[in-house]
């Protein structure tokens, strides 16, 4: 066992509730705490100089400085297996130019996906761990990654092959996430249903023979796939054994409500939602994502995040961080931003970019600093938790540990 501290203050985000808002008197603050680790997990927290009265031959790891601590965050949503870039898309987007007319000009999500089919595992792998170490800096220590940008057999493979070996190559979680569904190619002969029913019959059974992952999404949306044929595709592939997550009310409303139907774990974006449909969402398990980072990068109004807990809502935060819309990848600068805009609390905030946001994963054992949980937590040299959003990103985390261990 280890005991690591003093730390001025722990945020154990202990005892609040997975649903509905949340104050900042709730949140359980342990002054001049430490933490003691067992075995990658959470042992003990509380008083520093009481635990190591009491555990006199415990191994100490010391805080010299003044920080802070609470739970690793966890980032639900994430596109970062991608080659090439979209500044020019960004530029024409700001100038003006409309989605169909920068598609039109070569960009666009094809743009993604012609650049990525083009890129090697090798040269993907590359980019995708600069990433992830990027994200762990910032102290996110379990990430979502999504495939979308090979949209064939041979590509859509590749990428999650990319996702599976980046894992045996760095401490934080990935969790895979086949997006096959992400738009139909232009190289697809057939009509959007055909290619959904290639992707249940070609595509899906091989990620499963090669265990390359659990979760499937879809894009619901007038560019990409309609209400009713998304629906046959996510019972689809629920009956294949896959959990599932959607894209949803991004630019129009009406797919939250197929997510919570059809069972999925998650409805992202949400931009678009309408009030009776947040109604529905917050009485149902599906957890409601939001994505600021797309938000900023496409200069659309932010998921009704306020209204969403009012009703009862999950709500999750992730940062959506892929080469198009939303290319910042800053969690914490986009929750701060989303909290400043929905008046989300500071408690909020962090309940849903670590343990709501892990649920949206189907992972409860992170998330809070209680007992038997994951011991992934993140520092801040600061004596106060409330400096993290105050400063959007800028103040940045001190030391990352993941199962306990500093990384």
């Amino acid at each position: 066992m280890k005991l690591i501290g003093p730390f001025k203050q722990i945020v154990t985000l202990g005892n609040l509730p997975l649903r509905g808002k949340i104050s900042d008197e709730q949140l359980e603050i342990i002054n001049d705490g430490g933490i003691i680790i067992k075995d990658g997990l959470i042992y003990k927290t509380g008083n520093f100089a009481d635990l190591k009265a009491n555990f006199s031959d415990i191994e100490i790891e010391h805080i010299a400085d003044e920080q802070i601590c609470l739970p690793a965050f966890t980032d639900s949503h994430t596109h970062i297996c991608f080659g090439g870039n979209r500044a020019r898309d960004f530029a024409m987007r700001n100038a003006g130019k409309t989605y169909l007319e920068i598609a039109e000009s070569g960009g666009g999500i094809w743009s993604s996906v012609l650049h990525t089919r083009k890129a090697t595992q090798d040269e993907l792998l590359q980019t995708i761990l600069e990433r992830i170490n990027s994200l762990i800096s910032l102290g996110i220590t379990t990430i979502e990654i999504k495939s979308g940008y090979g949209l064939d057999v041979e590509n859509e493979l590749k990428m999650l092959r990319v996702i599976q070996k980046a894992q045996t190559l760095t401490k934080a979680t990935l969790i895979p996430t086949c997006l096959s569904a992400h738009l139909k190619p232009r190289d697809f002969a057939g009509t959007s249903e055909e290619y959904l029913q290639f992707i249940v019959e070609e595509i899906l059974p091989e990620v499963r023979r090669e265990n390359l992952a659990k979760r499937v999404d879809i894009f619901i949306e007038k560019s990409a796939f309609l209400p009713e044929e998304s629906r046959n595709f996510l019972l689809k592939a629920k009956e294949l054994g896959f959990e599932i997550t959607v894209h949803a009310d991004q630019f129009t409303s009406g797919s939250s409500r197929i997510a919570v139907e059809v069972g999925a774990k998650s409805a992202d974006h949400l931009e678009a939602t309408i009030d009776e449909d947040i109604e529905f969402l917050a009485k149902s398990n599906t957890v409601a994502t939001a994505l600021p980072g797309a938000s900023l990068g496409l200069g659309e109004k932010f998921t009704p995040a306020r209204k969403i807990l009012d009703a009862g809502g999950i709500l999750a935060i992730a940062s959506d961080w892929n080469p198009g819309s939303a290319p910042m990848g800053n969690l914490i600068t986009q929750a701060s931003i989303l909290a400043t805009f929905e008046k989300l609390s500071t408690a909020e905030v962090l309940a849903g970019i670590t343990f709501r946001s892990a649920f949206a994963l189907n992972l409860e054992d992170r998330g809070t600093l209680e007992n038997e949980k994951k011991a992934d937590f993140v520092t801040f040299e600061t004596a106060n938790f409330q400096n993290i959003l105050y400063h959007q990103g800028s103040l940045q985390a001190a030391n990352v540990y993941i199962d306990g261990e500093k990384v």
